[in-house]
């Protein structure tokens, strides 16, 4: 990375974070990066690609991030980026790019130094020397495994999130249904195709549906956020001692999500694409071998960046 100063880092770093902080929800990395590449010129060199394959610019970037991450200013979630609070303050605090960035690698030194596994005797050498010294000895082996898996973690939430929004909105309708039994529910009933007045899904706790709280669902294949007044309309035809669950493969808006977690009167628990995902996993093993064959997983085994 000789071709690259830490103030064109910085400035890179800066931008992104403009970028990301422009999304109230971050951005998938890749858009960000593609974002990025189009709001700034590109060097030669920065455009050129690696023997080792990929573009200079985007290695650049993804390996400053570690430190950003490190530092808390940045969040890395299913291959989503997205500003914390302490980045913002920090945007706001280092308007020089060089100092932005030397900034984190400083907060990433000191988080790899108070690691359990950290070398004493690199620790104490390190705090006598400057800090272009010190951001040169970082473990730069650890960025790179932390990089690659990222990678790979984007590579698999957005093989699987495609997958989940293109399946057949019953077939979906059946997953969620499968959730519910490997999650000990009882389901009683699940909509045949046509109309069925805002409830997907009826379960219960026990086997004879003798025990509330009734649990009412709807789920939804779409690719657009559930408004305030999609949820409002759901949250109509449940009664005093329902539960409702309400999934939907786009997510919900801020509004919808205000309203769910200010109800007094109705009990209902939003579930996004990412939530069903994680419970998917959670109960994997108690899914049964049809419930599995609609969104089968493998794990694959990686070497665990640092935590």
């Amino acid at each position: 990375m000789a071709e690259i100063t830490r103030r064109r880092t910085g400035e890179l770093l800066q931008k992104l974070f403009s970028i990301l902080l422009a999304s109230s929800t971050g951005l998938p990395a890749r858009d960000a990066l593609h974002q990025l590449a189009a709001e700034v010129t590109l060097t030669a060199y920065e455009a050129g690609d690696y023997e080792s394959g990929g573009r200079r610019f985007e290695k650049v970037v993804r390996f400053a991030t570690v430190d950003c991450v490190k530092a808390g200013w940045l969040i890395k979630e299913k291959g989503t980026w997205s500003v914390t609070d302490e980045g913002r303050q920090a945007l706001e605090d280092f308007s020089d790019p060089e100092a932005f960035y030397r900034r984190a690698v400083k907060l990433y030194a000191e988080w790899k130094a108070s690691q359990p596994n950290a070398d004493a005797s690199d620790t104490a050498t390190n705090a006598l020397k400057p800090t272009d010294e010190i951001s040169e000895t970082l473990d730069t082996s650890a960025k790179a495994v932390s990089v690659t898996f990222d990678e790979a973690e984007e590579q698999a939430w957005s093989e699987i999130s495609t997958y989940l929004r293109a399946m057949n909105p019953y077939e979906f309708q059946d997953l969620v249904a499968d959730l519910l039994r490997a999650m000990s529910y009882h389901v009683s009933w699940v909509s045949p195709p046509g109309k069925d007045g805002g409830v997907d899904i009826l379960a219960w706790p026990d086997p004879l549906g003798t025990r509330p709280p009734r649990i009412k669902v709807q789920v939804k294949r779409q690719q657009q956020a559930v408004s305030v007044d999609g949820l409002r309309s759901f949250m109509a035809v449940l009664g005093d001692d329902d539960v409702g669950l309400f999934v939907c493969t786009g997510g919900f808006t801020k509004d919808a999500e205000f309203e769910a977690r200010t109800q007094e009167k109705r009990r209902i628990t939003l579930i996004s694409l990412d939530k069903l995902f994680d419970l998917w996993v959670e109960h994997y093993e108690k899914l049964t071998d049809q419930a599995r064959r609609r969104l089968p997983l493998r794990p694959i085994r990686f070497l665990s960046p640092l935590s």
